[in-house]
C-alpha cells in the first residue's frame, strides 16, 4: 500500500490519518488472542511492562487501562508486526524518511465496562530521552474501536502548536474535552475535537505532538489495539529526564538511538532529515505562535 500525496498532505496538515485496513479479521483476531496471553503472563517472553496506568490492580472493578510496553519482547507475533511492510512504508512516507526504527510499542487496553480514561496529552513530551519530535505512531485496532467503547479523540493541527506544558493538556471530565492553556494556542486556531473510530484491522497514524485522549469504556466490548511508535533514522538519544526504556539504551547522549531494543525496520537510504517537512515542530520548547 502506497499513500497518495493527498493523504500525506492531509496527515501533515491535521496530524492524524486513518489509512484503512492492514490486517484481515482473522489476522487481527490472532494478534488479539496473543495480546491476552501477554496480559495474562502466559506468553513466551516478558514485556517491558504490564500495568494498570490508572493506578489500581489489573483486576480492579473500574478505571482500568492496561498498558503493555514492548509487547514484541513477549510474543513473536508482535515482533513480526513491527516489520509489517505496508505499515513501515506508510510511516516512512508520512515522516519523510528512508530509515525507520522502533522507539517502542505500546498497548492501552480498555476492558469491557471497567475501562478507564486516558487523559488528553501529547506523546513526545512523555519521551524525554529522544529528539527531535518527528515520530509517528501506527495505531492498529484489533477489534472495532468505537465511540461507545472509548475510541481516541484527536485535535486537528495541534501538532503545529508546539509542546504543551510537558505534554499534559488537561481534561474536563464533563464531556471529556481538553482543558488547555489557551495562551499557548495560536490566535487564529480553535480546539476542535474529532472522534476517531477505527475498525478491526485498520491503522490510524498520528504525529507525536498531536493532542489526543480517550474516554472510559462503559460498553460490553473491549478495546484492544497495538500502537508502534516509529522514529526516523535521525532520532538521537538526548536525555533530559528518565524513561522506562532508558535502561535499554547503549549509546551515548547525542548519538543516533540504535540497538537491539530499537530495531531498524526499514532501511532504504540516508538518515538526514528533509528540510521541506513543515510539520516538524520546534524541539527547544518554543511555541511557534509566540516565537
Amino acid at each position: 500500500m502506497t499513500l497518495t500525496q493527498a493523504q500525506i498532505d492531509t496527515f501533515r496538515e491535521v496530524g492524524f490519518l486513518n489509512v484503512g485496513r492492514v490486517y484481515s479479521d482473522d489476522e487481527a483476531d490472532a494478534l488479539r488472542d496473543r495480546l491476552m496471553t501477554v496480559i495474562a503472563g502466559t506468553s513466551r517472553g516478558k514485556a517491558e511492562a504490564v500495568r494498570n496506568i490508572a493506578g489500581e490492580e489489573l483486576e480492579a472493578d473500574r478505571d482500568v487501562v492496561i498498558q503493555v510496553v514492548n509487547t514484541w519482547q513477549a510474543d513473536d507475533g508482535f515482533r513480526a508486526h513491527l516489520y509489517q511492510p505496508e505499515i513501515c512504508r506508510m510511516a516512512c512516507e508520512l515522516i519523510g524518511t528512508d530509515v525507520l526504527r522502533v522507539w517502542h510499542d505500546q498497548i492501552q487496553y480498555k476492558p469491557p465496562r471497567r475501562g478507564g480514561a486516558t487523559d488528553w496529552h501529547q506523546d513526545h513530551p512523555y519521551w524525554p530521552i529522544i529528539q527531535p519530535a518527528d515520530l509517528v505512531s501506527a495505531w492498529v485496532a484489533l477489534d472495532d474501536a468505537t465511540i461507545e467503547n472509548g475510541c481516541m479523540r484527536m485535535v486537528p493541527r495541534s501538532h503545529h502548536w508546539g509542546p504543551h506544558k510537558g505534554g499534559t493538556i488537561g481534561t474536563n471530565e464533563d464531556g471529556f474535552t481538553p482543558d488547555p492553556d489557551l495562551s499557548l494556542i495560536p490566535d487564529d486556531e480553535e480546539v476542535e475535537i474529532v472522534p476517531c473510530e477505527v475498525k478491526k484491522g485498520e491503522c490510524m497514524f498520528h504525529h507525536c505532538l498531536t493532542w489526543h485522549g480517550s474516554p472510559p469504556n462503559p460498553s460490553d466490548n473491549g478495546r484492544p489495539a497495538i500502537a508502534v511508535h516509529y522514529m526516523p533514522g535521525w532520532t538521537r538519544y538526548e536525555p533530559s529526564r528518565s524513561h522506562i526504556m532508558e535502561r535499554r539504551v547503549d549509546v551515548e547522549p547525542g548519538e543516533l538511538l540504535t540497538g537491539h531494543y530499537f530495531p531498524t525496520v526499514w532501511d532504504h537510504g540516508p538518515v538526514e532529515p528533509p528540510e521541506h517537512w513543515s510539520a516538524r515542530a520546534p524541539t527547544d520548547g518554543r511555541n511557534p505562535a509566540t516565537g
